[in-house]
């Protein structure tokens, strides 16, 4: 699992080994925090080993494979959750380098990580892949412009791999949280201000934790989970009907 250090993705990993899966802890500069993941998780009795990578770099993605392969063998699921710089401005504030600069981040990771995966898992007829997106990709907000553009071409980029992925037995899903508590990005950007108006559009009466958006992971990377694909599960609380 990609970027699985802290929020969404330390939740998902806990989760995912909880349910028996052997978890990949990828984080970037983090290594204290994936080494603690890595720790609860053995705790628990699950198995789990933290690999440092730059997913957008394909010489560490390909020594990230190597390391799980002498280990464990192929990845049968891929949990892209990593989070690539972006900027919170106005679009008449921002230059093309921080626009196209996010895009171009956000769809050379999404790209190197399940180009990585694939030759195992066609060679398996088998495979789960699972992005990350943001509720920003189709609600913006005023200063998302880069992040929002940047993860509705994840979205739709995920649709094309299915459509193309689906006859080799392998599902391509993406998870939309709305905001989520407990993350670097809410506490970054989700002032108090900000928090009650959201919480107030949400018909559940309060904002995602990263355990609710781990659970839609967890079941799109399940075995039950055969026949659903190009399909974008909206983690909001219902907030998306306004």
């Amino acid at each position: 699992m990609t970027g699985a250090s802290s929020g969404i993705g330390a939740a998902t990993a806990r989760l995912l080994a909880a349910r028996e899966m052997r978890v990949v802890v990828n984080y970037l500069t983090t290594a204290d925090a994936a080494k603690q993941v890595v720790a609860d998780i053995q705790a628990a009795g699950g198995e789990a080993m933290a690999v440092q990578a730059d997913v957008r770099e394909p010489a560490a993605v390909q020594r990230l494979l190597d390391q799980v392969g002498e280990a464990w063998g192929s990845i049968d699921v891929l949990v892209h959750n990593a989070l690539t710089p972006y900027v919170v401005k106005s679009f008449q504030d921002m230059t093309w380098e921080e626009l196209g600069g996010k895009v171009n981040d956000e769809m050379r990771a999404g790209w190197t990580v399940t180009n990585a995966v694939l030759p195992a898992m066609t060679e398996k007829g088998r495979g789960r892949i699972i992005y990350l997106s943001a509720g920003l990709a189709r609600r913006p907000r005023p200063g998302m412009i880069a992040l929002g553009t940047a993860k509705a071409a994840l979205t739709q980029f995920a649709r094309y791999l299915a459509q193309e992925l689906g006859p080799r037995g392998i599902t391509v899903n993406i998870v939309e949280p709305g905001p989520v508590e407990e993350t670097r990005m809410a506490m970054k950007f989700l002032a108090e201000e900000t928090r009650k108006p959201q919480v107030a559009a949400t018909p559940m009466g309060r904002l995602a934790n990263p355990l609710d958006v781990a659970q839609v992971v967890a079941f799109f990377a399940d075995d039950d989970n055969s026949f659903m694909t190009g399909t974008t599960a909206a983690v909001n609380g219902g907030m998306a009907m306004y």
